[in-house]
């Protein structure tokens, strides 16, 4: 607990909110990542992956990202890896090499906490840092959530896919989300 002053001037307990750490990944952050990660692919639509990836394709994808140079970053708070994210690239040919694609998850349980927010935040920050130009957002299904947290960091739409995906039995739209760096 903390202790703050009322307005007559007495001591009060007020809890004490944890802090967020958001940090640079380490494999050793992969099996939560990929715990993470498994329960949005098979419980809902915020990606059209379809099966869940095992730990070790996790690794290689990780690693993928860090080779291009990129940040993968985790949250983690109280010692529990709550959420991550990491910027990949948008495409594969040479023109697209200053525009970065982000992905975020963050564990149900922690969403609407400041969680997404802090890793985005710094996400953008190490993109900025390393020059890259814009950002782009594909939000699947519709993800309130998702397009509140791009919006409130300076995302725009600037695409919206009807019907681009299909999954548990539903078409899906795709939302396109951009911001520069």
């Amino acid at each position: 607990m903390g202790t703050k002053s009322s307005a007559n001037g007495s001591v009060i307990d007020t809890p004490t909110v944890s802090q967020c750490l958001v940090r640079p990944s380490t494999s050793a952050d992969m099996s939560h990542v990929t715990a993470i990660y498994t329960r949005f692919v098979t419980t809902s639509t915020a990606t059209f992956e379809i099966t869940a990836p095992g730990e070790v394709e996790m690794l290689k994808r990780r690693q993928a990202v860090l080779d291009r140079n990129l940040p993968y970053l985790v949250a983690e708070l109280e010692g529990y890896i709550v959420g991550f994210c990491y910027a990949s690239q948008f495409r594969p040919r040479e023109g697209y090499r200053f525009t970065v694609e982000d992905s975020i998850y963050v564990r149900p349980d922690c969403i609407g906490h400041g969680v997404g927010k802090a890793l985005l935040a710094e996400l953008i920050l190490q993109c900025q840092a390393k020059g890259c130009h814009s950002m782009v957002a594909f939000i699947c299904g519709v993800n309130v959530s998702s397009v509140a947290l791009h919006a409130s960091l300076g995302f725009q739409q600037v695409g919206l896919l009807p019907e681009a995906g299909y999954k548990f039995g539903e078409w899906l739209r795709l939302m396109i989300m951009q911001r520069p760096l």
